[in-house]
């Protein structure tokens, strides 16, 4: 056996893992920039962010129904003159004179006068006038400036993900943009002379590329911005010149294909030679890995079989992306494994699943160029390297697809 094809000690997952955040940690420090509202859903806030101004703004009403003043209604039934509506949205002042009683919607200003509103389901009015049946006390159903929050207080701190709760709140106070971290941006490079572009009409020996387009959604659904996705053949110039244009637009290039042990492993060939780090790492499937720096960008590359693709993505890339990006980490869960499985020594094993009653079952065919059936998968089914059988009922780790 050549020196080129010497197998060297297969790397245990978490030593790569490990490898790949430390890569992509630095990327937490990336700058800040200001987006429309609209815009700011799911991003990162980059600073603290304070209030510019009270809110309620003004005494408003919380219901539909009466303003009045609580000593105007002690004693119920009351009958007051009705002087005017006002709705929400009214811009015109209007004092209520004493004993009076003025119509208010919900969200209207209470005028100067009154210190309580009388929901309009307690009373009846024949439009001049209107009778309360219930007394109120001062502050009933009235709204006071600033019991939501006061000018300065901190709405949300740096650092926090915006839900939409944080949108609204944002919004409530007027502010009609936000700094927020930049975010991650993601290359993805496919390598292949036998793959093809869907809607290609496919010769001999040729397969569409869903590698690409499963990688970019991967990522976007991940937090990532995704900056550009390209194809290179086999070829070693071709393979430089797509890989040079990924590193001068991304934060951190994904690769597929052109990692293994085979006689045409481009990225493997072109990478190493610039000190890239490639090997087998001790799991099923997705063994193939590298781990290269051009130009300070990170570059990791998966093997090119489909499910290996998205096996290593959901492995090493998906945990340190969504913490970057200010997700919530996936929650991995133990439950019974419905089926019995063998498994090859010395190589966690990640099968798809499908949840059931009762516990995971096997999803159909585990084969790493089945994607159709990681389509029909809902979660990774873990067995660690040292197990070579579990059986039916077994408790597995189980983690989301």
């Amino acid at each position: 056996m050549s020196s080129r094809h010497a197998l060297a000690p297969a790397r245990p997952v978490e030593d790569h893992r490990r490898r790949i955040e430390d890569a992509l940690r630095p990327l937490a420090g990336r700058s800040a920039e200001t987006v429309p509202m609209d815009r700011a859903l799911g991003r990162v806030l980059a600073e603290d962010v304070y209030s510019p101004l009270d809110l309620p703004v003004f005494r408003n009403s919380a219901m539909d129904g009466y303003a009045v003043a609580a000593e105007s209604v002690a004693i119920v039934p009351a009958t007051l003159p009705l002087i005017g509506v006002v709705a929400a949205g009214n811009t015109e002042q209007v004092t209520l004179p004493p004993g009076a009683a003025v119509k208010v919607m919900t969200g209207a200003p209470v005028p100067p006068g009154a210190d309580c509103v009388v929901p309009v389901e307690h009373t009846s009015s024949d439009g001049v006038t209107v009778t309360i049946k219930t007394s109120r006390a001062a502050g009933d159903f009235v709204r006071e400036p600033g019991t939501d929050v006061r000018t300065g207080d901190l709405l949300a701190a740096a650092g926090t993900p915006l839900r939409p709760r944080h949108i609204a709140a944002l919004a409530a106070v007027g502010l009609g943009e936000v700094r927020v971290l930049r975010r991650v941006r993601a290359a993805v490079l496919t390598t292949g002379d036998e793959l093809r572009p869907a809607g290609s009409i496919l010769l001999p020996g040729q397969i569409f590329n869903s590698n690409g387009t499963a990688l970019a959604a991967a990522l976007e659904d991940n937090g990532v911005e995704v900056v550009s996705v390209a194809h290179s053949t086999d070829e070693h110039d071709e393979f430089r010149a797509r890989l040079a244009e990924a590193v001068a637009r991304a934060d951190v290039v994904f690769t597929s294909g052109g990692v293994s042990m085979g006689d045409f492993e481009v990225v493997k060939e072109v990478l190493a030679a610039q000190g890239g780090e490639f090997g087998a790492v001790a799991m099923q499937p997705g063994g193939p890995q590298g781990l290269s720096t051009v130009d300070g960008v990170p570059v990791l590359s998966f093997p090119g079989n489909p499910v290996s693709t998205m096996v290593s993505f959901e492995v090493f890339a998906r945990p340190i992306l969504r913490e970057l990006a200010g997700l919530p980490a996936l929650p991995i869960s133990e439950l019974p494994l419905l089926d019995s499985v063998r498994s090859p020594a010395g190589k966690r094993q990640f099968l798809r699943g499908k949840l059931v009653e009762g516990g995971v079952a096997l999803a159909t065919g585990q084969g790493s160029h089945l994607i159709v059936s990681m389509a029909q998968a809902e979660v990774l089914i873990e067995i660690p390297a040292a197990v070579t059988e579990v059986a039916a009922g077994t408790i597995v780790e189980v983690r989301p697809l």
